[in-house]
C-alpha cells in the first residue's frame, strides 16, 4: 500500500513535468482564440467559392457579369478562381476588371455607355464601397445586382495566415533557442546572440553586395551564408575558450563578446543598413514550400529541432551535455572532456545564432546593425519557459521548441487583442519570472526529497 501511494505523485510529476508546458500552450491557443472571434472577410479562392454560390441561384441570362478587384495577389486569386467557375458553370464569360478604382469606373461607364440594362457585379468586400459609389454616378446601371461573400465568425488567431505569421515570426528565437538549450544544460548562459544576429545579418548583406549585389547568383549567396555561419561559430567558441581556459564566468564572457559583436556589425556597416540583395535572397525568410504553403523558414527550424533532439537524447554528446550540467565535477572523474563539451555547446550556439540573423537578413532583404535587439532575453525566455533548468543538468529541445511557441502566442494574441506595447513588456517579464520560479520550486523539491531519502536510509 506504501509502494502505491509514493508511486501516485512521482507519476503525476512525471506527466506534468512533461506535458505541463503543452498544456499551457493549448489553454493560450483555446483563449486567444475565444478572445478574437469576430467576423472574418474571406478573400482570394475562399471569396471566391462564397460569391459563386450565390451566382449559382442568380438568373444570368441576357446578363453581363463583371468582377471587380483591387490589385495585388489576393484580388488576382479572387477574380480567376470566379471567372473560371462562372465559365464552368453557367457558359457565361465575365468581364474581369482588377487595379485601381478608376480602372473600374471607366470599365463600368464603358457598359452604361453601351446601353447594358442587366448587370451582376462580384467583387470583394473591400471593394464593394468603391463599386457602389461609381454605380451612384452611372444611372443607367442604377440596377446592377452586387454579390460580395458572405462574411462568417472565426477567431482571428486561427486564421491561417495568422497561424503562418506566427510561426514564420518565431522561427529566428526558436532557431537560437536550440543553441541556448544546449548551453543552458550545461549550467552556462550566452547573452551574445542577439548581437551575433545584427553581426551576421551585416556580414551576410555585405559579402552578397561584394559577390554581385542585386546581381548575385544562388551560389554566392549560399556562401556568404555559410561564412557569416563559421564567422559566428569562431566568435562562440571564443567564449567557450574564455569560459573553459580562463575560468571567466559565462555571464561575463558572454556579455563582453555581445558588446564586441554589436560594435562590429556598426564597423562594418558604418551604422547603416546594408542594401543590395537580391529578389531571390528573400526566399528563405519570407518564401513558402508551394505544396503545404508552410515558411520555408519554419521548415528549416522544425529540421534543426528533429536533429537536435536526436543529438540531445539518442547521442554519446547528449549524454555528456547533460552529464556536464548535471556535476562538471563529477563527469571529468568519469572521463568526459568537460573542456571540449563547452566548446562544442558554445560554437554551435553561435553558429545557429549565425543563421538566425542569415534568415532575418533574408526576411527583411537588408543587413543591419540595429538587428536581434533584446533578442537574447527572448531566446532565454523560450528555453526558461520550455521547463529547462537555469541550474543546468535538465531540459530537452521539444520542451525549448514549445516553450518558444508560447511567447509567440502570449506576443501575437496581445497584438490581436489591442494590448499595449508597454504592457506587453510587463506580461513578458512576468512569464519569464513566473517560469524562474517555478523551476526554483522544483529544484527546492528535490533537494528536499533527497534529504528525506537520505536521512530515511
Amino acid at each position: 500500500m506504501t509502494d502505491t501511494g509514493e508511486r501516485g505523485p512521482s507519476v503525476l510529476s512525471r506527466l506534468l513535468r512533461a506535458y505541463g508546458m503543452l498544456g499551457v500552450l493549448v489553454l493560450l491557443a483555446v483563449f486567444f482564440s475565444v478572445a478574437t472571434i469576430q467576423e472574418q472577410q474571406p478573400g482570394g479562392e475562399a471569396a471566391a467559392r462564397s460569391v459563386a454560390r450565390q451566382l449559382e441561384g442568380t438568373q444570368l441570362e441576357g446578363a453581363t457579369v463583371v468582377i471587380v478587384g483591387r490589385g495585388g495577389d489576393e484580388d488576382a486569386r479572387f477574380a480567376d478562381t470566379l471567372a473560371q467557375r462562372v465559365r464552368e458553370r453557367t457558359g457565361v464569360v465575365p468581364l474581369v476588371v482588377t487595379g485601381d478604382p478608376a480602372e473600374a469606373r471607366t470599365a463600368l461607364g464603358r457598359l452604361a455607355e453601351q446601353g447594358v440594362t442587366r448587370c451582376v457585379i462580384a467583387t470583394t468586400q473591400a471593394s464593394a464601397g468603391v463599386v457602389r459609389s461609381i454605380l451612384e454616378q452611372l444611372p443607367a446601371l442604377a440596377g446592377a445586382r452586387v454579390l460580395i461573400p458572405a462574411s462568417y465568425r472565426w477567431p482571428t488567431f486561427l486564421l491561417p495566415e495568422n497561424l503562418r505569421n506566427v510561426a514564420n515570426q518565431i522561427a529566428v528565437i526558436a532557431i537560437l533557442a536550440v543553441g541556448m538549450t544546449m548551453v543552458i544544460v550545461t549550467g552556462g548562459i550566452d547573452l551574445s546572440v542577439g548581437s551575433l544576429i545584427a553581426l551576421a545579418a551585416v556580414v551576410t548583406a555585405s559579402l552578397i553586395g561584394r559577390m554581385g549585389g542585386e546581381g548575385a547568383g544562388t551560389a554566392a549567396m549560399i556562401l556568404g551564408g555559410m561564412a557569416t555561419m563559421v564567422l559566428c561559430s569562431a566568435i562562440g567558441a571564443f567564449s567557450g575558450v574564455m569560459i573553459t581556459r580562463f575560468k571567466v564566468p559565462p555571464f561575463i564572457a558572454t556579455l563582453a563578446v555581445m558588446q564586441v559583436a554589436s560594435g562590429l556589425a556598426y564597423i562594418i556597416s558604418a551604422g547603416r543598413p546594408v542594401y543590395r540583395l537580391p529578389q531571390s535572397f528573400v526566399l528563405l525568410g519570407r518564401g513558402a514550400d508551394p505544396v503545404l504553403g508552410i515558411p520555408w523558414a519554419v521548415l528549416l527550424m522544425g529540421v534543426l529541432y528533429a536533429t537536435a533532439h536526436v543529438l540531445m537524447a539518442r547521442t554519446t554528446l547528449g549524454r555528456y551535455i547533460y552529464a556536464v550540467g548535471g556535476n562538471a565535477e563529477a563527469a571529468r572523474l568519469a572521463g568526459v572532456r568537460v573542456a571540449a563539451v563547452l566548446l562544442f555547446v558554445y560554437a554551435a550556439c553561435g553558429a545557429l545564432a549565425g543563421l538566425g540573423g542569415v534568415v532575418m537578413a533574408s526576411q527583411l532583404r537588408s543587413g543591419a546593425p540595429t538587428y536581434g535587439v533584446m533578442y537574447e532575453l527572448y531566446v532565454i525566455a523560450a528555453v526558461v519557459v520550455g521547463g529547462t533548468s537555469l541550474s543546468g543538468g535538465e531540459g530537452t529541445i521539444p520542451g525549448t521548441l514549445v516553450g518558444a511557441f508560447i511567447i509567440a502566442v502570449i506576443q501575437n494574441g496581445m497584438n490581436l487583442t489591442h494590448v499595449e506595447s508597454y504592457t506587453q513588456k510587463v506580461v513578458l517579464g512576468l512569464v519569464i519570472l513566473g517560469a524562474v520560479l517555478l523551476d526554483r520550486l522544483k529544484q527546492r523539491g528535490m533537494r528536499r526529497r533527497g534529504r528525506s531519502q537520505g536521512s530515511g536510509g
